[in-house]
């Protein structure tokens, strides 16, 4: 189905209300009508019939004194249930606690989302300096390691895509990315890719660290070896064939 066919069938209330929950979830602020109004374009009066309904069902939260409104506890409990069904993130998630206690670094889940990457889930470590958790940022996926993988391997591990650079295609051959600064001054990110079945991408798994703990002589023995073989493992249990070319089927 084209992009096109796809927009005939939106209904417009369905696609405020989640503009509205994205808005909310956005950052963690609490907002009053009228900011919403502003950020999303809508009318108070629409906007207040949706606050509503949310808020009986517990999605929304009220200030009593404020007015100011926020996600509430039925949010979180869906957003949970729905990640928790998540085969990439079920079978990730004890793979990346291991590897963050293996080199104590903060791991992530790292997936694509339009033309973001998307830091899904991290397991975090025990160093006293550490970059602030990035768990639902976004980030182009030109600015970073993990969203550089994701655009060379667009078409999966075999297909190059169309006007590959020079850089995405050195990506493509050594199978991982690092990069210095792209999520914020003093960071690195070291990221690998990881497949599923049918020769899909899945998404990245990344370390993310303070650049002073990233020199190259770290990355090259001991981070990299061990992500490596990280991705391998969720790529494997997602049903990707490590030893043949096509995959599995």
């Amino acid at each position: 189905m084209s992009g096109r066919d796809k927009d005939s069938y939106n209904i417009r209330s369905v696609e405020n209300a989640l503009h509205l929950l994205e808005a909310l979830a956005s950052d963690g602020d609490r907002y009053s009508l009228a900011q919403l109004s502003d950020r999303l374009d809508m009318t108070k009066a629409s906007l207040f019939r949706l606050m509503a309904t949310f808020e009986n069902m517990g999605y929304v939260e009220r200030g009593e004194h404020t007015g100011e409104y926020q996600l509430g506890m039925g949010a979180f409990e869906t957003s949970q249930k729905l990640l928790a069904r998540m085969p990439l993130l079920r079978h990730a998630r004890p793979v990346m606690s291991h590897l963050a206690r293996q080199c104590d670094e903060s791991v992530y889940l790292v997936v694509r989302r339009g033309q973001d990457a998307l830091f899904l889930e991290m397991a975090d470590n025990d160093q006293k300096v550490n970059v602030a958790p990035l768990t639902s940022h976004r980030f182009a996926l030109e600015r970073c390691a993990p969203g550089k993988l994701m655009l060379a391997f667009s078409e999966g591990p075999l297909a190059a895509p169309e006007n590959t650079t020079s850089d995405q295609s050195q990506y493509r051959s050594q199978r991982y990315c690092v990069d210095h600064n792209g999520l914020g001054e003093g960071s690195s990110a070291l990221a690998v890719p990881l497949f599923q079945q049918g020769q899909k991408l899945a998404g990245c798994l990344t370390i993310v660290a303070p650049t002073f703990r990233m020199n190259d002589q770290r990355i090259n023995s001991e981070l990299l070896p061990a992500l490596k073989a990280a991705g391998d493992m969720i790529s494997a249990r997602l049903g990707y064939n490590l030893y043949s070319p096509k995959g599995l089927t």
